[in-house]
């Protein structure tokens, strides 16, 4: 087989070749494109649909559960996408150690946990080591996209977003808004309000 045509029927799930060395994004997609990475993909509705939309990108999901992945994996199938990868591992556990420098044009990071009760709040994905790492990640003037059901946390969100000079706020595009995820379309349906925000990184 062609080594390009093997590369465009290459799996959804990437099989990490280790957790311990930076990704190395050409391995992963067969074109050269502007990456965007879902941090905690859930089902793929929204990492599948707007992969769709943006052909002339690239598409990282992370998700921790199987069962969650190979519905990413079945969706994008589906819809004959070749420009949509995912793997397995802590969001977090990627985004400090995996994903290498100035990769991604966006982290789009949807639902997290809210981990509500106090003691537990240091387990939050985003926190206040968080801008510092998005912003070694992102390429330059790469964005930062968030939703939450809990005001609490977008609290927090807003805060340690706010209170650096490594990036400023910038809307979410009403395209981008539109694209809701399988968490969102629950909170819709018993009218929980989706709180949005959005930071552009400030170069060095």
């Amino acid at each position: 087989m062609h080594p390009d045509l093997a590369r465009v029927n290459a799996p959804i799930i990437y099989e990490l070749p280790s957790i311990l060395d930076r990704l190395e994004m050409p391995r992963l997609f067969n074109l050269p494109k502007p990456c965007e990475v879902e941090l905690g993909s859930g089902d793929g509705s929204f990492l599948v649909e707007y992969a769709q939309r943006h052909p002339d990108h690239n598409f990282l999901g992370v998700e921790r559960l199987l069962g969650r992945l190979r519905k990413v994996e079945r969706k994008a199938q589906r819809a004959g996408l070749t420009n949509l990868r995912a793997v397995r591992i802590e969001a977090s556990y990627l985004l400090q150690y995996l994903l290498p420098a100035h990769c991604a044009c966006a982290l789009h990071i949807y639902f997290p946990d809210p981990w509500p009760k106090r003691k537990h709040r240091r387990h939050r994905l985003v926190n206040s080591s968080f801008p510092a790492l998005a912003h070694e990640r992102l390429a330059e003037r790469g964005k930062v996209f968030l939703r939450t059901d809990d005001a609490d946390y977008f609290e927090q969100m807003c805060a340690v977003f706010g209170a650096g000079s490594l990036f400023r706020p910038v809307d979410t595009p009403s395209e981008l808004a539109g694209v809701i995820t399988d968490f969102e379309s629950g909170f819709q349906a018993r009218g929980i309000e989706t709180l949005h925000a959005g930071y552009e990184s400030i170069p060095g």
